[in-house]
Order: C-alpha cells, then structure tokens, then sequence
C-alpha cells in the first residue's frame, strides 16, 4: 500500500531505503521540504530509492498532479516537478489561485506544453489520484509531506529527524 507500481521513483531499485513521500504539488509545506529531500538523495545517492505518492489536499492539487503525471510521458517528471514547486507561490497561492500559470512555466524545464494539455486527460490519471487518495486514507495520512522510510512512518516532522530515521535503516 505504501508504493504503488505506477508510483513515480528516483534512484536505484536495490536501495537499502525507501524512502516514500507522500505530497501535494500545491503544498507550502512540500515546497518548503523540497530541497531537503533532494539533499538527502544527493548525499546517498546508491542507498535511498524516492517513492512519490500524492495526497491531494488542496483545491488546484488534482490538476497539477495531472500535468505531472503528463510531464512522466515526456520523461520530464522530475523536472516539472521542480517547476511547480518553484513557481508554487505565483500559481498556488491560497488567497488567488491561478494554476492556469503554470502553462507559462513548464517550457523552461523543456516541457512541451501542447502535448502536456493533451495527455492530462488521460483516464488512468484520475484512476492513479482516486487510488492514492484511498491509500492516504488507508495509511491514516493527514499532513503533506509524510513520510515512510523503510515502512515506518516519519512521527516527529522535520529535517534531523528524516535524516536520522535515513541513517538508522543504513
């Protein structure tokens, strides 16, 4: 239930962690959590495997998770990812949300955007959300980003404490 098999990954399949995040593109929280994370996956590059999950809490989640998921048909997921949380606080802001700015965005990351608003109408993207949204109730998720590492659930939120829970599972 923590990973999926279209779960999006990073890193190499034998890693001795797996680290699962569950996260909303439109989160201030996740944006903020980010670079964190990246660093981590920089400084055990051969020892942590990244699984994205969404947990779609906010009102423009559900749209950005389908550009998403078209950005993975272009094989720049990880790229549109990082767009989105750049740019979060022009499209994602709470007060005046204005997702359709992130058409304007996605082309810096190489993203062909005509080709974006034609494949986020694929079906199987609203079977991936509905399924997501299931497992986070399953999983008793109620704050983005959450994380899992190795199966164990992240219960005091922050950097070190990420970090350590890495570290114990090496």
């Amino acid at each position: 239930m923590l990973e999926r098999d279209y779960s999006p990954t990073l890193g190499p399949d034998d890693a001795k962690v797996t680290l699962v995040e569950f996260l909303d593109p439109e989160c201030e929280s996740c944006r903020a959590f980010y670079p964190f994370v990246k660093e981590l996956m920089a400084k055990y590059p051969n020892d942590i495997r990244l699984v994205v999950r969404y947990a779609p809490f906010h009102g423009n989640s559900k749209f950005a998770i389908k550009i998403l998921e078209a950005a993975r048909k272009q094989n720049k997921y990880w790229e549109a990812l990082g767009v989105l949380f750049y740019f979060q606080p022009q499209w994602g802001d709470h007060h005046n949300p204005q997702p359709e700015l992130i058409w304007n965005y996605l082309p810096q990351a190489g993203i062909d955007v005509e080709q974006i608003k034609k494949d986020m109408d694929d079906p199987k993207f609203v079977e991936i959300i509905e399924q997501d949204v299931s497992d986070v109730k399953d999983l008793g998720v109620r704050a983005t980003p959450s994380f899992f590492v190795n199966g164990k659930p992240l219960t005091e939120f922050g950097f070190n404490q990420l970090q350590a829970l890495i570290e114990s599972e090496l």
